[in-house]
């Protein structure tokens, strides 16, 4: 996810092919068709003209816009020496998701950089647009407090072991947020690293730190991709606690554990807490 795989040569899909050890591709992974030197099938795997939204550079729109994206992307992935760890990624055809890690050499030492990218499809299975999420923390040791990408949707109606941890963290009912993981599930905040919180015990005093401003934290629900045991949804951060927030754009990243609670629960946003978790 997201490239067409049929508009690339047949050198780079057979590379890209060698290194997953499969037989065939339903698409090219984002960082993958970045580095493969192929820009007009990056250009092709958009239904129009390309239009991707970055957290740093914002929304880039069209064709040279977008081959200057991929030139400083490709700088950038080989000045840090990027190697990519690919997590979990869903394909349907009106939409889809790829979450990766990027392993890369920051000023001050190893970084690993959680990114999910999620794209909406249209004809053919051609890209309408692509939204890239990460947290900035990592490497400059500040939010970047990102505007909404998406407008709220009433109707959205995520699974109910989705819901169930919402409803919890919107009213800021830990023990509520706690009882919606697996005994051994987590949750990673979007800086990713060591900001993993696994087990009850942990995710309690995690969440209580995320709490503490006198409530919880209600999300606007925007779009939602489910498959199988995988949820992502994209939303907007308005209020944490009793301060009230400019709405930010946000992904996470949900998976099903056997007792149907969670077992993972992944954020990609990067808004600035009242109280720092």
């Amino acid at each position: 996810m997201p490239w067409a795989p049929e508009l690339f040569s047949a050198p780079a899909l057979e590379r890209l092919l060698e290194k997953r050890r499969r037989a065939e591709l339903l698409a090219v992974p984002f960082f993958y068709g970045l580095t493969a030197g192929e820009v007009d099938a990056l250009i092709d795997s958009f239904a129009d003209e390309p239009v991707v939204h970055d957290p740093v550079r914002g929304r880039i729109r069209g064709i040279p816009e977008f081959e200057a994206f991929v030139i400083e992307m490709k700088g950038w992935l080989a000045e840090h020496n990027v190697s990519v760890e690919n997590v979990d990624h869903v394909i349907l055809p009106a939409r889809g998701f790829e979450e990766v890690i990027l392993h890369l050499h920051g000023e001050s030492g190893p970084v690993d950089l959680p990114v999910a990218i999620v794209a909406d499809r249209r004809r053919r299975g051609r890209i309408q647009e692509l939204r890239i999420y990460y947290s900035g923390w990592q490497l400059t040791g500040s939010h970047i407090n990102r505007p909404p990408l998406l407008q709220p949707d009433p109707a959205l109606r995520p699974p109910d072991y989705v819901t169930a941890y919402l409803s919890a963290l919107a009213a800021g009912d830990v023990e509520g947020v706690v009882n919606a993981f697996e005994p051994d599930g987590y949750a990673r905040e979007p800086a990713g690293g060591s900001f993993v919180h696994r087990g009850h015990e942990q995710l309690r005093a995690f969440y209580e730190q995320w709490c503490s401003n006198s409530g919880g934290i209600p999300l606007e629900r925007c779009a939602l991709i489910e498959g199988g045991d995988t949820c992502v949804l994209e939303y907007n951060i308005v209020q944490w606690g009793a301060t009230k927030l400019s709405p930010q754009a946000g992904v996470a990243v949900f998976t099903r554990g056997p007792s149907g609670r969670l077992s993972a629960a992944r954020m990609y946003d990067d808004a600035d807490p009242p109280t720092r978790p």
